[in-house]
């Protein structure tokens, strides 16, 4: 896990924010993070396909990295990281599997994490990023059977 503090010199998030307004707040920090201190690029930015959503799609060197963003008051009795449950993951794996069927050569490698964004009452957060988390069975693969 990596954590870092945002907010000093930077944007905040106002008072009174709407949880729409909290949750791209939290995006934009997470997308900001994954570029500049973990040099991912960016493929897409809520990518949606029938009642799939996922938040971030990033590249990092070969691997595909479908990301997750929890924004969550920093008071929160759950962490972000702990707020996917078992019903989350199971829709997550179904869009990311409608992602890499729609591309003509999926990736040989790509993981899922999870980047919790924990949002302070004066407005900062604190991002916190979890690498390969558990979504995929170890023999999952996105190779398509030749008929």
């Amino acid at each position: 896990m990596r954590e870092r503090l945002w907010g000093r010199g930077e944007r905040l998030l106002p008072a009174g924010s709407t949880r729409a307004e909290r949750g791209a707040f939290g995006e934009d920090l997470a997308a900001d993070h994954c570029r500049r201190v973990l040099g991912y690029r960016q493929i897409v930015r809520n990518w949606r396909h029938k009642r799939y959503e996922l938040d971030l799609i990033c590249q990092d060197g070969e691997v595909l990295v479908f990301i997750e963003v929890r924004a969550r008051a920093e008071d929160a009795l759950v962490p972000g990281f702990y707020s996917v449950g078992r019903h989350k993951k199971d829709v997550l794996r179904r869009g990311c599997r409608s992602y890499l069927k729609q591309l003509r050569n999926p990736p040989k490698h790509f993981r899922f994490d999870i980047v919790d964004v924990s949002i302070c009452k004066w407005g900062r957060g604190v991002v916190r990023y979890y690498a390969n988390v558990p979504l995929f069975n170890k023999h999952f693969s996105v190779q398509r059977r030749k008929p």
